[in-house]
């Protein structure tokens, strides 16, 4: 039987005797991808660049491998970057400051860290000549309506066109760009779980819809983009949406929903592709990619198929998953629904 939660790519770079260095290591994404880097590949070293030294203590004790190294520092400290980054061929960009309503509350620190510790760590790439850098993006930074989002996409700004200034020689840039992960710390969905044995669920907007994509799939399409990028691409997954209210009755069917509103810096619907970068998108059959508007740094022409002027990939638009099958995702993940 076919899994429901089927991988974005078929196959995997060539990560043998490479130094990955992965900001935000300790996060949700960065413990998985590490993971899965040791598990399935031969790094020569594997470098968790983090601030926060409880969750590095904590890890370190968890994974005891001999290739791993646990760094101590913060993306808004470029001094601490350049000395992270010496040696480092592939830097996987997942640090950020992600909570929406604690950014709209604490403006300046979501853009010390979102904007300025990304033009960061693309001078110390430069100056340590990395071979690529992947910057973790999210469906937020598509017309963003919230800081967190504006933050993003000025993230993705800085990277794109950080290509410019390494030329054909120096490091590349690339993103992906996705929606809510499955479980990730700030998803509703542990919440949901928790609120289960309450008997009452809080639900912001029944209506309101999210893409839902695997933590294995995010890896998957950071793998991708290391394969396929040529540099200043945005690769986009063709994933699922539902509405809070099918995931509610997923998680617990027989609980009452309590609507509450939505908050501050939320939209009743994500977009992952905007209508106004449909003229720079190719698609292929599990993805999308948002070519640069100025390639200006060269390389070869990319093939695909361009889709209509206007497209758009929206959270109500996309592919609705409807109660039985999201429990029936839920459960294939371990998940007690």
């Amino acid at each position: 039987m076919a899994s429901l939660w089927p991988p974005l790519t078929d196959t995997a770079p060539d990560l043998s005797g490479k130094v990955i260095l992965v900001t935000g290591g300790t996060g949700s994404f960065g413990r998985a991808f590490v993971t899965r880097v040791l598990a399935q590949h031969a790094p020569a070293k594997l470098i968790v660049f983090s601030r926060d030294e409880q969750k590095h203590f904590a890890m370190q004790r968890e994974m005891d491998d001999p290739r791993l190294r646990f760094f101590v520092g913060d993306i808004r400290d470029r001094s601490r970057l350049l000395r992270a980054l010496r040696g480092v061929d592939i830097v996987i960009h997942a640090a950020a400051m992600k909570h929406v309503p604690l950014a709209e509350y604490n403006p300046i620190e979501a853009i010390r860290t979102n904007v300025d510790g990304a033009a960061n760590l693309i001078d110390a790439a430069l100056e340590r000549e990395v071979e690529v850098v992947v910057g973790l993006s999210t469906d937020k930074a598509a017309s963003p309506v919230n800081l967190y989002g504006a933050t993003k996409l000025c993230m993705e700004k800085l990277l794109v066109a950080a290509n410019s200034y390494s030329g054909q020689r120096g490091p590349k840039f690339k993103l992906v760009r996705y929606g809510n992960v499955v479980g990730s710390k700030g998803s509703v969905l542990p919440l949901f779980l928790n609120q289960r044995e309450t008997g009452t669920l809080t639900l912001t907007e029944p209506a309101m819809t999210r893409f839902w994509i695997r933590m294995d799939q995010a890896i998957d399409l950071v793998m991708l983009t290391l394969m396929d990028g040529q540099g200043g691409e945005v690769f986009v997954p063709k994933i699922p949406a539902c509405t809070v209210a099918t995931l509610a009755d997923a998680v617990a069917p027989d609980a009452e929903k309590k609507v509450i509103g939505i908050r501050p810096g939320e939209k009743i619907h994500e977009l992952m592709i905007t209508p106004d970068e449909s003229r720079n998108v190719l698609e292929y059959a599990r993805h999308f990619v948002i070519t640069p508007s100025f390639p200006w740094w060269g390389g070869p022409k990319r093939e695909g198929s361009r889709v209509a002027d206007g497209f758009q990939f929206s959270s109500d638009i996309a592919e609705q998953l409807d109660t039985p099958t999201v429990r029936a995702m839920l459960r294939e993940i371990g998940y007690p629904v």
